[in-house]
């Protein structure tokens, strides 16, 4: 039997044979259905990767107001419909190195004050357009000022000049930032003709994929780029992501074969589904983290000791266990764990006090009236009932919190950044300074908590400058205390990134940056004949 097993996988090896007619093939030869998928994917793999065929995903998160713009990317769907048309300068490894894109080369001075990108030649975009250093310079224009409505108007604020000679973009920065080539690979700053200055919205970039049809909030479908300048991409014929915001609808999609790859798959499902025939669920711990969060120049929450009252009356092991079901880690109010190198391991984990939450909450003064906290599905899976948790950990604390549950559609454009009080997540991003200045900066676009201190600012900017990791790593502790004890966050859990997809994808890799491959899936990947 060995013998005959060995012949079909050399078929598959040669692309001769499906995975149907290996499957059935194998299990009439005594082998289990499962065993056999295995044997197929082990060796279709070793084929390495094919062309043809359509890749589908089915992604959360999705509006009717979603915008091709990626100054404007807020939610999932729009972040993996940017990845398939777009590129950056650089990209971060899932091991956190920095990797040549569009900038084939990247250095500094010694001082790592002034940065240079070697621009790569002979690429096009989409209309045919040859790319220019200028087109790179206009790209990050864009996204400075202070009238810029940008995600990454916090992480460019400290561009002070740039220059061009010849091939290579000179950055010169206001202070030194020895992390800033990670600034560049942030997924808001693709780069587009003219910086997107004409119209950001028009879906011309670089990538793997031309956008052919765009309806937003529902489906997005890509043609393979024919003059893409990367050969180790695009491997299918044609990309389509359908926007699918409830967690058992995507579920199903996928079980039926309507998807071929999901994300954020409900951890109260992951087992089951890991266990059903040709699926495979695909969970990387790493930076996510869900979150409520308060806006502390409101009104309702510009009092500190309701803030405090609120961080000591959520039961954060219970979420985690009951939410996440193993799928992630608790929090502590501050958007940095384990998964950084700078990490303070020292800063006391805050637990689920009700007396001393109470105590806060009188001493707040509050006038009892109901805490509006907005919640919905498109938050993150199961934060309806986390926001439910936290609503009964409040009671036995005496705190009135009350849940309102939000329609999807619009909660990204509607409730987040807007409203008081609500549920979001964040991804995370690869350093530390990236993932304050993106969202804790006082001038940051993308600062939903409306923490602005001057003195947070200021070690900020100083921690980008310091070069002594021990240093460093003191003024990030020192910064994350801040922030634990007078922020608006509320952290209760660190999730997994839970991903799912069909046994006939091929090419998939655990990545931390973020789920579904930090979206590059839908480039990276093949499917099977």
């Amino acid at each position: 039997m060995n013998e005959k097993l060995e012949y079909l996988k050399s078929r598959v090896a040669a692309r001769k044979m499906s995975r149907r007619e290996f499957v059935g093939r194998a299990t009439a030869m005594g082998v289990s259905a499962a065993a056999a998928g295995s044997m197929f994917a082990s060796a279709a793999r070793a084929a390495g990767p094919m062309r043809g065929g359509t890749l589908r995903a089915g992604l959360s998160g999705g509006a009717s107001s979603d915008t091709l713009d990626p100054a404007l990317v807020a939610s999932e769907a729009t972040h993996g419909i940017l990845r398939c048309w777009t590129d950056h300068l650089v990209n971060v490894s899932p091991s956190g190195e920095i990797v040549p894109r569009l900038a084939e080369e990247v250095g500094s001075s010694p001082d790592a004050k002034t940065w240079h990108f070697r621009i790569r030649k002979g690429v096009e975009f989409h209309n045919g357009k040859t790319l220019t250093p200028e087109d790179v310079v206009a790209t990050i224009e864009r996204h400075t000022g202070d009238e810029a409505k940008s995600g990454a108007q916090g992480i460019v604020k400290g561009i002070e000049s740039m220059a061009i000679q010849g091939d290579t973009v000179s950055i010169t920065l206001s202070q030194a930032n020895a992390d800033f080539p990670y600034l560049m690979a942030d997924y808001h700053l693709a780069i587009q003709p003219n910086g997107g200055k004409d119209d950001p919205n028009a879906g011309i970039g670089t990538g793997a994929y031309m956008i052919e049809s765009n309806e937003p909030g529902v489906r997005t479908a890509f043609k393979r780029n024919p003059n893409d300048w990367d050969e180790n991409r695009g491997y299918a014929d044609n990309v389509e992501i359908l926007v699918i915001n409830d967690a058992t609808a995507r579920t199903s999609a996928l079980q039926s074969g309507q998807v071929d790859m999901i994300n954020r798959v409900d951890p109260k499902v992951a087992g089951l589904l890991d266990r059903a025939p040709n699926l495979t669920v695909k969970n990387v711990s790493g930076r996510g983290h869900y979150v409520f969060i308060m806006r502390i120049e409101t009104d309702e929450f510009v009092n500190n000791d309701l803030r405090m009252a609120l961080k000591l009356a959520i039961n954060r092991q219970e979420m985690v266990d009951k939410i996440l079901r193993g799928y992630g880690s608790a929090g502590n109010d501050f958007p940095i764990n384990a998964a950084y190198p700078l990490f303070d391991d020292t800063i006391e984990q805050r637990e689920y006090d009700p007396e001393k939450a109470a105590e806060y909450y009188r001493k707040s003064g509050h006038d009892g009236s109901p805490i509006i906290l907005r919640t919905s599905d498109a938050a993150f899976p199961g934060a309806v009932e986390a926001a439910q948790l936290f609503q009964e950990s409040a009671k036995a604390a005496g705190i009135p919190l009350e849940v309102k549950r939000e329609p999807s559609d619009g909660y990204w454009s509607e409730v987040w950044n807007v409203k008081p009080f609500c549920a979001s997540y964040w991804s995370g991003r690869p350093t530390q300074d990236q993932m304050y200045s993106t969202a804790y900066l006082s001038t940051a676009e993308w600062n939903d908590t409306q923490w602005k201190r001057p003195e947070f600012d200021a070690m900020l900017i100083e921690a980008k400058a310091e070069l002594d990791p021990a240093k460093r790593k003191e003024l990030y502790s020192r910064m994350a205390r801040m922030l634990r004890d007078e922020g608006g966050l509320i952290l209760p859990m660190f999730n997994d990134f839970v991903d799912a997809i069909s046994t006939r994808v091929m090419g998939y890799e655990d990545d931390p940056n973020g789920e579904l491959m930090d979206h590059f899936a839908m480039q990276r990947c093949w499917v099977e004949a």
